[in-house]
């Protein structure tokens, strides 16, 4: 004959109360994996997935609005980056065009030092990390870094 809890005086759970309480522990065991997953993820994607611009090399900023500058770029993690001892290319076209038959004139490139123009910039450029589309290390004897360092001397 089974003894019950009357009999034995004691506060022993009944079997339905420990199922709803190991389901209860079930549901919390499984949302603590969910937010530890998501959480990781999330802080994992944010820290160490996201390259950093070598701060002793030059970059290459491609901008939405299809301008490039060149200079050294700070702080792409933040709302807005910086950009500082910044240059660009400024391409120009010869004023007339060849004759039919004529050796076609390149277009003349120009690195430009940001700062000498009409409206007068400081060399710092603010640009809102959604506008940049992608950024690049410079090597040190490419054409640009090269046209760089002649303009620096």
């Amino acid at each position: 004959m089974p003894i019950t809890r009357a009999e034995t005086g004691s506060m022993m759970p009944s079997e339905k109360s420990r199922r709803q309480f190991r389901k209860w522990l079930s549901y919390v065991a499984i949302l603590i994996v969910v937010v530890l997953v998501l959480g990781g993820g999330y802080w994992g994607y944010g820290t160490i997935a996201t390259p950093h611009p070598d701060n002793g090399k030059w970059q290459a900023v491609f901008l939405a609005n299809g301008q490039v500058y060149f200079g050294k770029l700070e702080g792409v993690n933040k709302p807005y980056a910086t950009l500082s001892d910044i240059y660009y290319l400024q391409v120009s076209q010869p004023l007339q065009q060849p004759a039919e038959g004529a050796n076609q004139q390149q277009p003349n490139i120009n690195l430009i030092k940001l700062g000498d123009e009409l409206h007068g910039p400081e060399d710092a450029m603010y640009i809102e990390r959604s506008k940049i589309l992608f950024w690049e290390n410079l090597k040190d004897d490419g054409r640009v870094v090269q046209a760089i360092s002649q303009a620096k001397k």
